[in-house]
Formats: structure tokens, sequence, C-alpha cells
């Protein structure tokens, strides 16, 4: 076992991020203790995750209670919080209790909502097994679910007790799942790691087996880290935690007007980052030059820049305007000084994102 902390240092709700391979006996140590001190823990995942790790998950949970949870994002749905909260009930979780999350981003976000909500706040654990889960949506403590109308619109800031990353879980990732996180990961060096952006340019395409990958996973999670910790709760007028959403703004409008499950998420955020940096450009931002470093290195591992099928502009844009980071019902992006530092842009017209949604194939 090879193991390494970083912390998200938020006082009394820091934590650590132990990442490392071979994980188990630590996770399970860490069951084992809250076992014999007596609290009520229970295991949310999902079907795929559980079965695709089925030693390592026997390792780590045998003898608490599981709710196996169908996989997909349709799955980060009321009636679904609903079927964790009932199964948290049913095993008597009380308040000194808690729930180890055991998948990628939908089971982490669901779980995480379900752990914030549940006698107003019990204690969770983040097992991420994507790659999309281990760099972003496992850190920082946003939880969440989908309404038809958008994605993440219901959800709390609710900070784990601890994060687990073991690379070793991503040699049984399905084959579209790698590219879609490597898309968080080129997002991360496209705000704020301009090294990150020119490793990945220049160097032979990385795949779960790579040994560079964990030290790009641990140069990601040190990032979000330090966005977190300076600005948990996404309060800053310019900048901060908002940041992270480079991309995501042009994404959850992709996943709202497909469908949940016509694209994964990082599918969506790389059509999100190509049209974020043509945005830039408009703005007088950057050069044409990125545009096109961006979308070589985002076709490289396989993921589209514009839209698969056509999507309704009107539908884009009404799913746009319910976004999250809305202000004043005004759109609000996340665009980039040059590729390494990003920055908000408030106020951009209508009529620019239109034109850019053409661009990627909107009717």
């Amino acid at each position: 076992m090879i193991t390494e902390e970083l912390s998200v240092n938020l006082g009394q709700r820091s934590y650590p991020i132990v990442l490392g391979t071979g994980l188990a006996s630590c996770i399970s140590e860490k069951v084992e203790k809250i076992t014999n001190s007596g609290r009520p823990f229970a295991v949310l995942t999902d079907e795929k995750a559980a079965a695709a790790q089925p030693e390592f998950f026997e390792a780590c949970f045998s003898g608490l209670p599981v709710l196996k949870m169908r996989s997909g994002e349709q799955s980060k749905s009321i009636r679904q919080l609903a079927e964790v909260w009932n199964f948290l009930s049913d095993q008597r979780i009380d308040r000194s209790g808690g729930l180890f999350i055991f998948g990628g981003g939908v089971v982490g976000d669901l779980g995480g909502f379900a752990a914030a909500s549940f006698l107003r706040g019990i204690s969770f654990y983040q097992i991420p097994t994507t790659l999309l889960a281990m760099v972003d949506s496992s850190v920082g403590g946003k939880t969440g679910i989908n309404l038809e109308s958008g994605k993440n619109l219901v959800g709390a800031f609710h900070q784990p007790s601890a994060v687990f990353v073991d690379t070793g879980l991503l040699n049984t990732l399905p084959p579209r799942e790698f590219p879609a996180g490597m898309a968080e990961v080129i997002k991360y060096g496209m705000l704020g790691d301009a090294e990150l952006f020119d490793q990945l340019s220049t160097t032979v395409t990385v795949d779960a087996a790579d040994p560079r990958l964990p030290g790009m996973i641990r140069r990601c999670c040190s990032l979000k880290a330090d966005v977190v910790a300076a600005d948990e709760r996404e309060d800053a007028d310019h900048g901060g935690r908002a940041l992270l959403n480079l991309g995501h703004t042009f994404a959850h409008a992709i996943e709202a007007t497909a469908g949940y499950g016509d694209y994964l998420h990082g599918e969506a955020v790389a059509i999100g980052l190509s049209l974020a940096t043509q945005l830039s450009v408009h703005l007088g931002k950057g050069d044409c030059a990125e545009v096109s470093r961006v979308n070589d290195l985002l076709r490289r591992y396989g993921l589209p820049t514009t839209l698969k099928t056509p999507l309704p502009l009107a539908d884009l844009m009404s799913a746009m305007g319910r976004d999250k980071k809305v202000r004043k019902g005004r759109l609000r992006f996340v665009i980039m000084e040059q590729i390494g530092n990003a920055v908000t842009a408030d106020g951009v017209e209508n009529g620019l994102v239109e034109v850019l949604w053409g661009h990627a194939g909107s009717i």
C-alpha cells in the first residue's frame, strides 16, 4: 500500500484526501474502527461499481448494510434520493452514524446530499471509483441532484469526513468513462495549471495504467483543495470557487436539454471547454491558437467539441437561464485570460452566446 495525504483546510471541518493504491486495508481499518465504536454506518454504491470491484468492495465493507442503486445520471433524482433516505432510516442510522459512498460522481453527489439532509446532517466518506470523481466531484462538499429543468439545481454544501482515492480502481472503468474524466483533468490545466495543460498537450495520451496519472490526479486534487479552502460556498464576487465551473454553464445546458444520460458529464464538459475558450477569444482574451490547442487535446482523448446531434437553441438558452451561476437574471461565465488563468465574466450578451451555440451545432 502506497499512500499520500492532502488536506482540505476548513478549520474544524478539515479533512484528508488519501491518495494511493491498494487502499482497501486502509478503508477497512476505518470501517472497523467505526464499527467497534458502536456508530451505525451503511454503504451506498451503484450496481456497476460494486460489480467491477467485488474483492475490493468486500474487503472494505464486509458486514455493513449496502444499498446498490442503478448506475447513470438519471439516478440523481428526487425518487432515488427518497430511496436512500428510507434505506438510512430502515438501517437505524442515527446522528452518530453515517455513510460510505463507493462509486462515481452520480452516487457521490446523491449520497452526499442524502447525508447532508438526513437527520439534518450525518457524516459520510467518499471512495470515488471514476477518474472524474477522483479529481473533482468527490472533493469539496458540493452535493446534489438534478431536476428535469436543470442539472444540480437542488443540493447542499456538506463536506465529507475523508476522501480515499485509489487509482487502482480505474483499471476496470468502462471505455467511455476514462476520457470523460480526462475532460476534468484538462479543465484544471486550463483554469489554473498551465504546466499540466502543456504536459497533456506535448506527451503521449495518458491511460489508466500510465505512471504519470497519479501525479496528475494529485495536482487536480491539490488545486481544488486550495480553491475550496479559500471560497468554500462560492461566495466570492469574482473568481473563487466559481472558476472550477469552467465550461460547465454550457455543459449543464447540454445535459438538461439532451436528457440526462445521452452525454456523460465529462463529454458535455468537453464541449463546454471548447465553447468557453471560444468565448474567451470573442471577449478579447487569449487568441485563436488557444481554441485549436484546446480542441486538439480534447479530440486526442476522443472527446466531442461540438454537439453529437443538433439541439434546439431556445432550449439550450432556457437551460442556461436556470444555471446556478446566474446573477440578477444575467448569465455568468468562466473564461480564460490565457490557458492556466481563468476569471469570471458577467453580463455576456445573449447574442454572442447564441452564435457560439451555432458553432457547436445547435438549431
